[in-house]
């Protein structure tokens, strides 16, 4: 493998990150430019698309009011492949999705298993998503108190 060849998988893996932090932070104006001027963004329950995304303002209002309603988020990044061909790229990766929120009065915790597939094109010496496709393969809500939310380990507040 070439120092080039190297040096892009870590920048495409940082880029793939940085998207999910900055949805884990809720800065959608940040993550959205993130993604080229026109890149799509396409989500699937099984078989079936339920969003389809064009440009940075569509996503930057999707991904804002969805967002909006959770407390808590984490994006959990596992195990990435990518194929790079001079300056456009496709990747997959793994990534188990948190999300905290209320829901009729209770604090219901979603854990969602999802599966990108990423085109990327580096523009201006940068590397940009041009286009996601995210596979959501299963979910699974439960109800989350308080107490649960504080490590047995950390000595607790009277």
């Amino acid at each position: 493998m070439h120092t080039q060849e190297l040096a892009d998988k870590i920048a495409l893996k940082e880029l793939v990150d940085k998207v999910s932090i900055l949805a884990d932070k809720k800065e959608v104006h940040a993550q959205v430019q993130l993604f080229s001027e026109n890149g799509i963004s396409e989500t699937f329950v099984g078989d079936t698309s339920i969003l389809k995304l064009k440009g940075r303002k569509a996503m930057e209002e999707a991904f804002g009011n969805l967002l909006k309603d959770y407390e808590t988020i984490y994006h959990f990044n596992g195990q990435q492949q990518l194929t790079i061909h001079e300056d456009t790229a496709t990747g997959i990766s793994y990534c188990l999705v948190t999300l905290i929120g209320m829901e009729n009065d209770k604090r219901i915790k979603t854990t969602i298993g999802v599966v990108y597939h990423d085109h990327f094109i580096r523009e201006n010496n940068h590397w940009l998503i041009a286009q996601r496709t995210g596979h959501f393969n299963w979910q699974e809500k439960c109800e989350i108190t308080l107490t649960t939310l504080v490590s047995p380990m950390i000595p607790q507040i009277k």
